[in-house]
């Protein structure tokens, strides 16, 4: 499986998604975060655009997000409860496992995706984790958890000139949970659970400051 054009080309498809204003729909607003959506055009399900500012440097909010072993994600983010890099394919493409606790009152069940990873640096100092999902010999289907399905997907870290110490965090998220759950809670949980992604971020960044 060719992971890196994989990688490369879910890099590719949120950057147009960030390039394209046309057809997001506001769903929900907090003080650190707008999230919008519109229909997927990679199942029958919704792409959801997050975007809102963090008082922190680039580094500091990239060193809470980015997609390695042993990184902070796990500590701050309640809905990664375990993340491993299955194969390292090179210094900025890796394929990785994560697992997810049950949530929204447990009704929904603990879920594991499988995909490809790309880190990425533009030269304005923008630092970006893109994501697929992808199948991989050493990540059978486990027992305990219903397989979910990552579609292009990802982060950008945007320095705000003039501005050192906030950064503009962009996110798309695409996500088939799997399973048989009903339209109406997948729908309401991902834009609570996009808005509680910022919040805790927030919160992870000044504790990583303090």
């Amino acid at each position: 499986m060719d992971y890196a054009g994989l990688a490369e080309a879910a890099a590719a498809k949120i950057g147009q998604y960030r390039r394209d204003p046309g057809g997001w729909r506001g769903c929900r607003s907090t003080s650190e975060v707008v999230v919008s959506w519109r229909p997927s055009a990679e199942f029958s399900g919704n792409v959801y655009r997050a975007e809102g500012t963090v008082a922190a440097r680039p580094e500091d909010v990239w060193q809470c997000i980015k997609p390695v072993a042993g990184g902070l994600r796990t500590k701050w983010d309640q809905n990664v409860k375990d993340f491993e890099v299955v194969e390292a394919v090179s210094d900025a493409v890796s394929v990785c496992r994560t697992t997810t606790p049950s949530a929204f009152m447990r009704i929904i069940s603990p879920r594991e995706f499988v995909d490809v990873v790309l880190m990425k640096q533009y030269e304005d100092g923008t630092m970006l984790s893109a994501a697929t999902n992808v199948e991989h010999p050493q990540c059978p289907p486990q027992p305990n958890f219903v397989r979910g399905l990552n579609y292009p997907c990802g982060c950008f870290c945007i320095p705000l000139p003039g501005e050192p110490d906030k950064t503009q965090l962009l996110s798309f998220f695409q996500t088939d949970l799997g399973g048989y759950l009903p339209q109406t809670v997948v729908d309401s949980f991902f834009p609570a659970s996009i808005a509680g992604f910022y919040s805790n971020l927030t919160k992870a960044v000044k504790t990583l400051k303090a």
